[in-house]
């Protein structure tokens, strides 16, 4: 199933609806329950009578469908309750800590990095990210990210495969200029992380097919940068597939259903497939060239991130920001 929360004046957290198969049209389903957010928190008692709407959808007999437009959409869960984002492909790890000189973790490769994020608005996925300091060094960062079920206390990743609900794509706008001394700090992230965007669509694993597999997305994540192709990284190159993320949050405290669990930016070892990044590009240029040329986002810059199936067919809408000054 494919759901969708349409932009709406009288609530913050949308309208409930659902998107056919092949993304060509929409449904309200608010008739059921009136937001996703809601619908995670009792999911038992929902899905059956999601599952004939959407079925209803996919033949054409629903009377009230509309078509679908990402422009008309907010962010598919257009807030939540907590957003823990992860840094599960270690090639980004190795460059960003390379481009502030920073040293790597010890448990690189045994325990995954992750900090609390904003969560308490998503802007939505074709919104103007605000700029208020060009010195700033606004970065886009595009991630798969999971949207989950109740966790309790001390899942291990095999059952927290099972808590995974829906599946979208992340916008995780960064702050480059300001992560250095905020981290010199001792205490995390911030002014550096600022609201993010999500995909207007999220789908149940289902939907991915043979591509959804060992807790990860095989597909490419697509990337583009004003019009031009900045990256096409396999999301399936995790080193720490989304149990082990879940797990890992999951550790000292329940899960609340719609906790959003981040992968990180989508990173590859091959450098030709390009960024999920700016930061990442910029520290090839500067191992490669001695100096970054590549410049961090301005007024007026668009970042696009989608993702297709083996067919070509948009899978989770696309997430299409301008930079504004704010």
């Amino acid at each position: 199933m494919k759901f969708a929360s349409l932009i709406s004046t009288k609530s913050k957290d949308g309208e409930l609806c659902l998107v056919s198969k092949d993304g060509k049209s929409a449904v309200k389903a608010t008739q059921i329950v009136s937001n996703l957010r809601e619908a995670l928190e009792n999911w038992a008692l929902y899905e059956t009578y999601f599952q004939e709407l959407y079925q209803k959808l996919n033949q054409g007999q629903c009377k009230d469908a509309f078509s679908y437009e990402d422009k008309k959409f907010h962010s598919c869960l257009p807030r939540t309750w907590l957003f823990a984002d992860g840094s599960a492909f270690i090639h980004h790890i190795k460059l960003v800590r390379k481009a502030r000189n920073a040293a790597l973790p010890e448990t690189l490769q045994t325990v995954p990095l992750m900090y609390q994020a904003e969560s308490g608005s998503f802007l939505a996925p074709t919104e103007d990210i605000p700029q208020i300091d060009f010195s700033h060094g606004t970065d886009f960062e595009a991630e798969v990210g999971v949207i989950t079920d109740f966790v309790p206390i001390g899942t291990s990743p095999e059952e927290a495969l099972k808590k995974i609900r829906l599946v979208c794509l992340i916008n995780d706008v960064s702050l480059r200029g300001l992560i250095p001394a905020e981290l010199a700090q001792g205490f995390g992230f911030f002014q550096s992380k600022p609201a993010k965007a999500l995909s207007p669509i999220a789908l149940t694993p289902d939907e991915l097919g043979e591509s959804w597999k060992n807790g990860r997305v095989h597909l490419p994540l697509s990337v583009n940068l004003n019009g031009k192709v900045f990256g096409r990284p396999n999301a399936g190159e995790m080193h720490f597939h989304f149990g082990q993320l879940i797990a890992h949050a999951a550790k000292t405290r329940n899960l609340v259903a719609g906790t959003l669990i981040g992968s990180g930016t989508v990173s590859n070892e091959n450098s030709d497939v390009g960024s999920g990044c700016l930061a990442e590009k910029r520290t090839l240029e500067q191992i490669e060239k001695g100096q970054p040329e590549t410049p961090f986002m301005k007024v007026g810059d668009q970042v696009e991130i989608w993702m297709e199936d083996s067919s070509g067919q948009s899978l989770f809408g696309k997430i299409s920001q301008k930079v504004k000054q704010a």
